[in-house]
Protein backbone atom coordinates (compact mmCIF):
# COMPACT_ATOMS: atom_id res chain seq x y z
CA UNK A 1 0.00 0.00 0.00
CA UNK A 2 2.70 2.70 0.61
CA UNK A 3 4.11 1.86 -2.71
CA UNK A 4 1.17 2.90 -4.18
CA UNK A 5 0.38 6.23 -2.26
CA UNK A 6 4.46 6.77 -3.59
CA UNK A 7 3.51 6.02 -7.05
CA UNK A 8 0.30 8.49 -6.71
CA UNK A 9 2.25 11.33 -4.91
CA UNK A 10 4.54 10.92 -7.77
CA UNK A 11 1.57 11.09 -9.99
CA UNK A 12 0.20 14.14 -8.55
CA UNK A 13 3.59 16.35 -8.40
CA UNK A 14 4.15 15.15 -12.08
CA UNK A 15 0.62 17.16 -13.04
CA UNK A 16 1.58 19.89 -10.55
CA UNK A 17 4.79 20.39 -12.50
CA UNK A 18 3.00 20.54 -16.04
CA UNK A 19 1.04 22.70 -14.45
CA UNK A 20 3.77 24.76 -14.08
CA UNK A 21 5.72 24.28 -16.86
CA UNK A 22 2.52 25.23 -19.02
CA UNK A 23 2.35 28.74 -17.29
CA UNK A 24 6.33 29.33 -17.79
CA UNK A 25 5.29 28.14 -21.51
CA UNK A 26 2.84 30.42 -21.40
CA UNK A 27 4.54 33.42 -20.52
CA UNK A 28 7.35 33.02 -22.39
CA UNK A 29 5.43 32.62 -25.48
CA UNK A 30 3.58 35.89 -24.20
CA UNK A 31 6.64 38.03 -24.06
CA UNK A 32 7.80 36.64 -27.24
CA UNK A 33 4.79 37.19 -29.33
CA UNK A 34 4.36 40.89 -27.40
CA UNK A 35 8.13 41.72 -28.07
CA UNK A 36 9.24 40.35 -32.04
CA UNK A 37 6.22 39.15 -33.78
CA UNK A 38 3.96 41.74 -33.47
CA UNK A 39 6.46 45.11 -33.70
CA UNK A 40 3.78 46.82 -36.59
CA UNK A 41 0.55 46.71 -34.11
CA UNK A 42 0.21 49.87 -31.86
CA UNK A 43 1.00 49.11 -27.95
CA UNK A 44 -2.18 48.68 -26.89
CA UNK A 45 -2.96 45.74 -29.59
CA UNK A 46 0.52 44.03 -28.06
CA UNK A 47 -0.65 44.65 -24.23
CA UNK A 48 -3.88 42.99 -25.04
CA UNK A 49 -2.66 40.13 -27.23
CA UNK A 50 0.02 39.63 -24.27
CA UNK A 51 -2.18 39.46 -21.66
CA UNK A 52 -4.86 37.11 -22.80
CA UNK A 53 -2.28 35.02 -23.90
CA UNK A 54 -0.54 35.29 -20.43
CA UNK A 55 -3.71 34.43 -18.24
CA UNK A 56 -5.09 31.73 -20.76
CA UNK A 57 -1.83 30.01 -19.71
CA UNK A 58 -2.27 30.87 -16.03
CA UNK A 59 -5.48 29.32 -15.87
CA UNK A 60 -4.84 26.34 -17.89
CA UNK A 61 -1.42 25.96 -15.40
CA UNK A 62 -4.07 26.19 -12.10
CA UNK A 63 -6.22 23.87 -13.28
CA UNK A 64 -3.11 20.92 -13.43
CA UNK A 65 -2.22 22.85 -10.17
CA UNK A 66 -5.54 21.99 -8.89
CA UNK A 67 -5.63 18.52 -9.83
CA UNK A 68 -1.86 17.44 -8.95
CA UNK A 69 -3.28 19.10 -5.17
CA UNK A 70 -6.45 16.54 -5.38
CA UNK A 71 -4.90 13.33 -6.09
CA UNK A 72 -2.40 13.87 -3.73
CA UNK A 73 -4.10 14.62 -0.82
CA UNK A 74 -6.87 12.50 -1.21
CA UNK A 75 -4.60 9.47 -2.04
CA UNK A 76 -2.06 9.88 -0.12
CA UNK A 77 -2.17 12.46 3.07
CA UNK A 78 -6.19 11.79 3.38
CA UNK A 79 -6.35 13.55 6.91
CA UNK A 80 -8.82 15.94 7.73
CA UNK A 81 -6.07 18.91 8.57
CA UNK A 82 -4.83 18.30 4.97
CA UNK A 83 -8.40 18.00 3.12
CA UNK A 84 -9.28 21.23 5.03
CA UNK A 85 -6.28 22.98 3.61
CA UNK A 86 -6.91 21.38 0.23
CA UNK A 87 -10.12 23.24 0.44
CA UNK A 88 -8.79 26.19 1.25
CA UNK A 89 -6.11 26.14 -1.77
CA UNK A 90 -8.86 25.34 -4.00
CA UNK A 91 -10.60 27.85 -2.76
CA UNK A 92 -8.42 30.23 -3.63
CA UNK A 93 -7.17 29.07 -6.62
CA UNK A 94 -10.98 28.69 -7.95
CA UNK A 95 -11.38 32.25 -7.03
CA UNK A 96 -8.05 33.31 -8.79
CA UNK A 97 -9.22 31.34 -12.43
CA UNK A 98 -12.31 32.87 -12.10
CA UNK A 99 -11.38 36.88 -11.73
CA UNK A 100 -8.51 35.63 -14.56
CA UNK A 101 -11.54 34.73 -16.97
CA UNK A 102 -13.25 37.57 -16.35
CA UNK A 103 -10.29 39.36 -16.75
CA UNK A 104 -9.14 37.99 -20.11
CA UNK A 105 -12.34 37.48 -21.67
CA UNK A 106 -14.29 40.05 -19.88
CA UNK A 107 -17.46 37.99 -18.90
CA UNK A 108 -18.10 35.04 -16.54
CA UNK A 109 -17.29 31.48 -17.35
CA UNK A 110 -21.21 30.69 -17.29
CA UNK A 111 -22.36 33.66 -19.46
CA UNK A 112 -22.75 33.08 -23.23
CA UNK A 113 -19.94 34.41 -25.54
CA UNK A 114 -21.15 37.64 -27.01
CA UNK A 115 -21.80 37.57 -30.74
CA UNK A 116 -19.12 39.98 -32.26
CA UNK A 117 -22.03 42.07 -34.45
CA UNK A 118 -23.57 42.48 -31.49
CA UNK A 119 -20.93 43.80 -30.06
CA UNK A 120 -20.21 45.80 -32.98
CA UNK A 121 -24.05 47.19 -32.67
CA UNK A 122 -23.92 48.33 -28.98
CA UNK A 123 -20.00 49.91 -29.15
CA UNK A 124 -21.50 52.35 -31.72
Amino acid sequence: MDQFKEFIAIIGYGIEAVGVLIILVGATIASFHALVSKRHEANEVRYKVFRTTLGRSIILGLEFLIAGDIIRTVIVSDTLENIAILGLIILIRTVLSLTLFLEVEGRWPWQPQSCPDTQANTEK
